[in-house]
């Protein structure tokens, strides 16, 4: 017989060497970030944003009339002020919410769950679409300074994508020190071109070497219509882009990490309300300066003031770096808030799971694969994208500070105990949401027909979408919590047996039966008669001996039918179980062959999964190369038999498979559960004793959050001794629909891959079919 080979840590030499050795949970507090890593790791893209904020408001007012700049000047006031007034009210959040506060969970503890489902669903659109700006304008700053690779410009930005998308799964301490090198060249890079700029604008300013202006840039002058002013002013609000990660992200600094946040929210306003003035300046009152395809605004800046020397490499090298790399605030704060939503119940709960890095890797790889497509869809057209952008910024901004004043609001009713700052904070935060609302309504009515309309789309079904799934799971909880099994509930239990040959995989089978006293045993055996022949029965009764009925003919061609029939046929109470034991021989090359050879024991077993009170119980043999399929003897009755139930939490799912293994009264018989989350407290423990009778609960700790090692070793602590079996009983519960599959993680098809080719072990599936929509009185158990 195969045995299963233990898996290490880290799975496979590969893995190690792309994304390193996988961290223990215990280091989760050494993943904290000190402020130096934390800025370039949050602040990337709001700092990134100054480096095309400028040329947005640009592109609007060129594009109206010629001989427009020097609206850019109180454009970029109007906009600094702005992003000063979000900074200092944002640090009013981390200081409130000192655990992440975030859009999402201010609205939503504020101003209640809908709020927080849109502030959710703007934020992910955003986050979506800060990977893909950020990158889709560093690759045109790429092509700023090497115009060849324009044509290449789609798989340029799916390529750093990727790249990005490996760095964060290594970790984000790791991240953080790939990143803060360009991080800090930019800044450095952008402060020393402006500081040289006024210095040589001190004698007159230089003009920088012609390019050829954008086809939309218009050469007659015209007058401007407020509208266009607004629009100009609703494209260079892209500069507060990512400024609330921090605010999201408060559980990655070190502590104390309120005061950490705070700190680090300052210094990114400070730096990037500097370089955003800068950079605006610079564009009025250098001479030549417009809107090309061939050079971005920044581009021509550095170009005039260091004379396309290294000076300008060195600033197109940095900001296009940076812009890359400032996709990674979205893959910090994206897979956060994802697992946030998970743990509310708003979206599968996949996305809770940490990798091996401590990262959230199932938010970081969604992130990837939806930001490639919205590229390859846009071809990668920055003036495209960039108007999907703002919208969800500002949407998220004004629910946030308006939930704030709620939030102060009800501080303020504590009287004495209230937080003294309430009254200084209440004003900052209204101020906040009156500015940032009334910029939602200015960015919205000037950027809808551009294309803003379809990220309003995009957050509209996204809303519909969370709370369906929030609906599911509270009715799977509702169902699951609802205390309709009892432990100590144990019922008869009515054997079926398929035998399709009396190979080793049944004479397993039947002396497992032998180790317990079911009720009764009915042995099926497809054939293509009536009934079974003489000679068949006869050759059973000698493989079995006394004490198993003759076999029972099922059709040969229709297996699943059959075997259904059979069942339906017995007399049971509520609380009988129906075991359909399923033999096996399983082929040496592993699970594919197996499935492409088995496919009627496959359909077979999930179909029977669907009917209430039956359990399926599948009796693998490996045959080794070489080794017979014959019994070579008759069925022996095993020495030891031990049952572990394998639970994931108290619910009525894992009662009744407590109640099932009761009924199979093996030597031993224990629930075993396998604790993967670093951060919740053990609560299923104390629930057990609450809940469950006389079967003992044993806690295995999984270190790397990888089941596969201490569900091998579990097992193996008994199967060692070789007169033991060991049956793993799954409990499992059965959606009523296909597509709510997804929503959950398939735990059981896992468990069953991982021991199906192991050794002396059996396969229990203990199911529990699940209503469609069905709704209980009473509030679940916990």
């Amino acid at each position: 017989m195969a045995k299963t080979e233990l898996p290490s840590a880290s799975t496979g030499l590969l893995k190690r060497v792309v994304l390193g050795r996988a961290f223990s949970s215990s280091r989760l507090e050494h993943t904290l970030l000190p402020k130096v890593l934390a800025l370039p790791v949050f602040a990337s893209d709001p700092l990134s944003s100054v480096a095309y904020a400028t040329e947005e408001s640009m592109v609007v007012l060129l594009a109206a009339s010629a001989g427009t700049l020097q609206l850019i000047t109180p454009i970029s006031l109007a906009i600094a002020t702005l992003l000063a007034i979000v900074v200092i009210s944002y640090r009013q959040t981390v200081r409130a919410y000192p655990n992440g506060g975030g859009a999402y969970i201010v609205s939503r503890e504020n101003l209640g769950p809908l709020a927080g489902l849109i502030a959710a669903s703007a934020l992910l659109v955003d986050y979506m679409m800060t990977v893909v700006v950020s990158i889709v304008a560093g690759v045109y700053a790429i092509t700023s300074a090497a115009p060849g690779l324009r044509e290449q410009r789609v798989w340029l930005s799916v390529a750093f994508v990727v790249f990005v998308t490996f760095a964060n799964l290594r970790g984000t301490k790791e991240s953080g020190t790939v990143f803060a090198i360009p991080t800090y060249g930019f800044v450095l890079t952008i402060v020393a071109m402006i500081a040289l700029g006024f210095i040589d604008c001190v004698g007159g300013c230089p003009a920088t070497e012609p390019v050829e202006p954008a086809h939309f840039v218009s050469t007659a002058v015209a007058p401007l219509t407020l509208f266009v002013i607004l629009r100009a002013f609703s494209s260079g609000a892209t500069a507060l882009t990512g400024v609330e990660a921090i605010s999201n992200g408060v559980q990655a600094f070190r502590r104390p990490q309120a005061r950490n946040a705070a700190t680090t929210l300052l210094i990114m306003g400070s730096i990037s309300i500097t370089m955003y003035l800068g950079i605006s300046w610079l564009a009025v009152h250098v001479g030549g300066v417009t809107v090309s395809e061939e050079r971005t605004v920044v581009a021509q800046i550095a170009h005039a003031i260091f004379g396309g020397g290294i000076g300008f490499y060195l600033v197109q090298f940095f900001t296009a770096a940076i812009l890359i790399l400032a996709a990674n605030t979205a893959y910090q704060d994206f897979p956060r808030l994802s697992s946030i939503l998970a743990r509310d119940g708003y979206m599968p709960n996949q996305f809770r799971n940490r990798g091996d890095r401590l990262v959230f890797s199932n938010g970081v790889i969604g992130l990837a694969i939806v930001s490639c497509a919205v590229i390859v869809a846009f071809d990668a057209d920055l003036n495209r994208l960039i108007q999907l952008y703002i919208v969800g910024v500002f949407t998220s901004f004004t629910l946030s500070q308006t939930g704030m004043v709620r939030h102060w609001l009800a501080e303020g009713r504590r009287g004495s105990e209230a937080a003294p700052e309430w009254r200084r904070s209440i004003v900052i935060n209204v101020v906040g949401a009156l500015t940032t609302g009334i910029v939602l309504v200015v960015v919205t009515a000037t950027k809808f027909a551009g294309g803003a309309w379809l990220s309003i789309t995009a957050m509209g079904v996204l809303v519909p979408v969370l709370w369906s799934i929030h609906h599911h799971y509270s009715d799977v909880r509702r169902q699951l919590g609802g205390g309709d099994v009892h432990s100590g509930a144990v019922g008869r239990n009515h054997v079926v047996l398929l035998v399709r040959d009396f190979d080793v995989a049944t004479a397993e089978a039947v002396g497992y039966l032998r180790s317990f006293r079911p009720e009764d045993v009915t042995p099926v055996f497809p054939c293509r008669g009536r009934d079974v022949r003489a000679d068949v029965q006869a050759r059973w009764r000698v493989f079995v001996g006394p004490g198993i009925p003759d076999l029972q003919p099922i059709a040969a061609g229709h297996l699943t039918a059959g075997i259904h029939r059979v069942v339906d046929a017995i007399d049971r109470g509520p609380e009988d179980f129906v075991t359909v034991v399923v033999p096996e021989l399983l082929p040496p090359e592993g699970l594919l062959s197996y499935l492409v050879r088995n496919p009627d024991l496959v359909r077979l077993k999930a179909s029977m999964l669907r009917v209430p009170n039956v359990v399926v119980t599948d009796v693998p043999f490996v045959l080794d190369e070489g080794s017979p399929s014959g019994a070579g003897g008759k069925p022996l009755i095993p020495g030891r038999t031990v049952t572990l139930v394998f639970v994931s939490s108290v619910s009525d799912v894992s009662v009744r498979a407590v109640n099932y293994a009761r009924a199979i009264d093996a030597s031993v018989t224990r629930a075993v559960y396998f604790d993967l989350d670093p951060e919740a407290p053990l609560e299923v423990d104390a629930e057990w004793l609450d809940v469950v009778e006389r079967v003992p609960l044993d806690v295995v700790e999984a270190p790397f959050r990888d089941l596969s090692t201490p569900m091998l070793e579990e097992v193996r602590r008994y199967t060692r001794r070789p007169d033991t079996i060991v049956n793993v009983v799954i409990p499992e519960y059965i959606v009523a629909r296909w597509w709510q599959l997804p929503l959950h993680g398939q735990t059981a098809l896992f468990v069953k891959r991982l021991f199906l080719f192991e050794e002396r072990v059996l396969l229990t599936s203990v199911a529990y079919q699940l209503e469609a929509g069905r709704r209980l009185d009473r509030e679940p158990t916990k």
